[in-house]
């Protein structure tokens, strides 16, 4: 199975050149570290900020200069520090080509709940609403099964919705995997040493395989 880091590495292969681009909290947050040199992209934060470099070293770190997730980061040549409001109007604006995003939970519709389990405490809901809403493109990086070993990929969520039938690609430990017009997840690729088999076991949600499946490339 996948590591976090190499889920994120595997996402950076779906980046495309000028891009703008905004990362979700967790899993997300790595991808900066795995952008190719050769690609000039963007990456945006909520909280207002656009041009996002890659982690910073403990040299670097600035307190003060923060991504969404309250996470030290670094700024490239160019960026700018503006108010959320005008942030969310770029968002909210269709201004984002692609938007990564974590997930507790995906359906085979390409519905994802990502901000409240009941019960349990929660900030709020973020910026992931109105990312869902008007992003051109969602990857979801996360987990295929939960700590209790359940399926995240599920025929329907049992947690609250943040969007509805817009995510358009997940990669997890186990797989990448499409989401297909008419409802299911198209196996695309699976991780180095998982079977094809497993990958059944642990996909709740309709699966649908098509030939020989490769192994991710990274």
């Amino acid at each position: 199975m996948l590591s976090k880091q190499q889920i994120a590495q595997r996402i950076a292969r779906e980046v495309k050149n000028g891009q703008y681009i905004n990362l979700g909290i967790g899993i997300p947050t790595l991808v900066a570290n795995y952008i190719p040199e050769d690609l000039e992209i963007v990456l945006q934060s909520e909280n207002g900020l656009l041009g996002i470099g890659p982690f910073p070293t403990e040299e670097e770190i600035d307190p003060d200069l923060i991504n969404a997730g309250k996470q030290t980061i670094t700024m490239v040549k160019g960026s700018a520090i503006f108010n959320s409001a005008d942030s969310f109007a770029m968002i909210r604006g269709g201004h984002v080509h692609l938007t990564i995003l974590g997930a507790m939970e995906v359906s085979e519709n390409g519905d994802i709940a990502n901000w409240k389990i009941p019960g349990k405490m929660v900030k709020g809901m973020g910026g992931a609403m109105d990312l869902v809403a008007s992003a051109e493109n969602i990857i979801v990086a996360m987990q295929h099964c939960s700590k209790s070993g359940d399926s995240k990929l599920l025929p329907e969520c049992t947690l609250p919705i943040t969007g509805i039938r817009c995510v358009k690609k997940i990669v997890t430990d186990l797989a990448v995997l499409e989401i297909h017009p008419q409802g299911g997840f198209i196996l695309k690729e699976r991780a180095p040493g998982v079977s094809v088999d497993e990958i059944k076991q642990k996909t709740a949600g309709k699966l649908i395989i098509e030939g020989e499946i490769p192994e991710m490339i990274f």
